[in-house]
């Protein structure tokens, strides 16, 4: 009402845009942020606005050139020179991120998020460095949740699992819905062989985000390792319905479908694999194994001298449970590799929110 009776204001657009930025409509809330610019190209919350809305699109060069235009209207507002280095930071322009933090720090000394993001970036080439960094900022904010999460991928990258477990938990007293550090919590867990806190870390995220791909695919292995088969298939039932073609995950159906007796479905699953994977001996091993049992001797056959043919009677056995070596193995969400099935999947690379 108020931008048709007074469409020349930019006000009416301007609170539209907040509007329709609240409700998700960022493309909505962009194009009305647009409008009130283009009536009052002197107001520099409206740029800011217009950045976030491009943020959200992950249309960084975009937010830059608005940050460049809040920032000549309104130099000393610290958020906009910081926006603008994650930008930067986003949009892969490291060096010219690295220079606008090193400004916000010579500006703003005490602002602990500069610290923090400096150290999120020099962490991947030099973590000495980083921890400089990162130990400053945590020094002029300890309760920063994220400078918390920042400091366990550190931990988490070179494997020193307690320290990542005392960092998260640290990280989820301040942020307390962060689905991410439950799950990298279970996974520093495991690793020193706290299983009943890795358990309730993985419900946890599934409370929090009950699609999560990653905590039910490491809850149900973890279940695996407790004997808890038939929970187990619920979570790769989960897995598959989400991902149909996630060999990984029906692989393991498969062995927990033959362990439970389900001797039918257990061969469907490790068909589906074969099918994909044809020299995939431990999975024929399995297959010809569960035909054995229902007495189909033919096709038992037909497996076994596949194998045999392939590996000219190599010893074949299904992967052990867990070891202190197997449970150190990761692989990454990309990596399709059937022979990892029981490895820990972990995201490609590291989220930060």
């Amino acid at each position: 009402l108020a931008i048709g009776a007074k469409p020349y204001l930019y006000e009416p657009w301007y609170y539209r845009s907040v509007a329709k930025f609240n409700l998700d409509d960022f493309m909505g809330a962009e194009s009305d942020a647009s409008e009130a610019i283009n009536l009052n190209p002197y107001i520099n919350d409206i740029y800011d606005l217009r950045a976030i809305c491009r943020i959200r699109q992950q249309r960084y060069d975009d937010a830059i050139a608005d940050y460049n235009s809040a920032i000549r209207l309104e130099p000393r507002n610290r958020n906009y020179w910081f926006n603008r280095a994650l930008c930067q930071m986003e949009a892969k322009n490291y060096d010219k991120a690295q220079l606008e933090l090193d400004t916000v720090i010579t500006k703003w000394k005490d602002y602990s998020n500069a610290y923090s993001l400096k150290a999120e970036y020099l962490h991947q080439k030099d973590t000495v460095q980083a921890e400089k960094w990162l130990d400053q900022s945590l020094k002029l904010n300890p309760y920063d949740g994220d400078a918390w999460i920042t400091r366990a991928y550190m931990a988490l990258a070179r494997k020193e699992w307690k320290v990542a477990d005392e960092a998260l938990t640290k990280s989820l007293h301040f942020k307390p819905n962060n689905v991410n550090s439950y799950i990298n919590r279970a996974l520093a867990r495991i690793n020193i062989n706290n299983l009943r806190g890795a358990m309730s870390d993985y419900d946890a995220a599934i409370d929090l985000d009950p699609n999560n791909f990653l905590a039910h695919y490491n809850r149900g292995l973890m279940r695996v390792q407790l004997g808890d088969d038939n929970r187990a298939i619920t979570d790769f039932d989960f897995v598959i319905k989400m991902e149909p073609k996630n060999f990984m995950a029906i692989f393991n159906r498969a062995l927990l479908h033959d362990k439970t007796g389900n001797l039918k479905a257990a061969i469907r699953d490790y068909t589906t694999v074969i099918n994909q994977f044809p020299n995939f001996w431990t999975g024929l091993s399995a297959r010809a194994h569960c035909y054995r049992r229902l007495g189909m001797t033919a096709k038992a056959e037909l497996d076994e001298f596949r194998i045999f043919k392939a590996q000219m009677n190599k010893h074949l056995g299904i992967q052990p449970r867990w070891s202190a070596k197997t449970k150190k193995e990761m692989r990454k969400r990309s990596e399709i590799d059937p022979d990892k099935f029981a490895s820990l999947v972990v995201d490609d690379e590291p989220k930060y929110e």
